[in-house]
């Protein structure tokens, strides 16, 4: 090898690694996390075990960022903040706590647990967005129930709520977010038969 070969890739490792350095000295972001709601119904589901299918969702929204909507048709990320895993995957997470919490089904799971299912629960994840405008969070869910067996869609609905929230610090949106998806959860829990 010339020795400007040799130079020249030296170079490019040293730089490559300066980079890599720069990369490692960004600021940690503020990781936040959603409680499960715990609710409890009157109404047993008996045996039934419901799979609660990857979320359906755009792009936006399938990130670990929590996402702020300064103007209807305007995208950003709250500085400093993410969530503690995939937007979707949390909210699944949480409704499969929430249903087994509750008391209608007697197992819930994800796809790949190896559960015999009875039904499907098909999320699509249409809001959970900050409004710096309004001072609120929304949160919008659509739910599909689906015979496992058959394929048909039994039931479908739109779940919907929105908090105000009291400052503009990720503590305070989250909170918000908490509460609406907190009430959308357990709203989704007691619909599912």
């Amino acid at each position: 090898m010339s020795g400007s070969r040799f130079a020249a890739r030296f170079l490019a490792v040293v730089l490559l690694g300066a980079g890599l350095g720069a990369c490692g000295g960004a600021a940690p972001l503020d990781t936040y996390d959603l409680a499960a709601p715990r609710t409890t119904s009157a109404a047993r589901a008996g045996g039934r075990q419901v799979l609660v299918a990857d979320p359906v969702v755009d792009r936006a929204l399938d990130t670990d960022r929590i996402v702020v909507r300064p103007k209807p048709t305007e995208i950003a990320y709250f500085a400093g903040a993410q969530w503690s895993d995939r937007l979707p995957r949390l909210l699944q997470s949480r409704l499969v706590e929430t249903l087994e919490a509750s008391g209608r089904v007697r197992a819930a799971g994800r796809p790949g647990q190896g559960m015999a299912a009875d039904g499907q629960i098909v999320m699509e994840i249409r809001a959970f967005d900050y409004l710096p405008s309004e001072a609120r969070v929304r949160v919008a869910i659509a739910v599909k129930t689906m015979d496992d067996r058959s394929g048909r869609i039994a039931a479908m609905r739109l779940f919907e709520a929105s908090e105000a929230v009291s400052g503009d610090s990720a503590p305070a949106v989250v909170a918000g977010f908490d509460a609406a998806a907190g009430r959308v959860l357990a709203d989704i829990a007691a619909w599912v038969k």
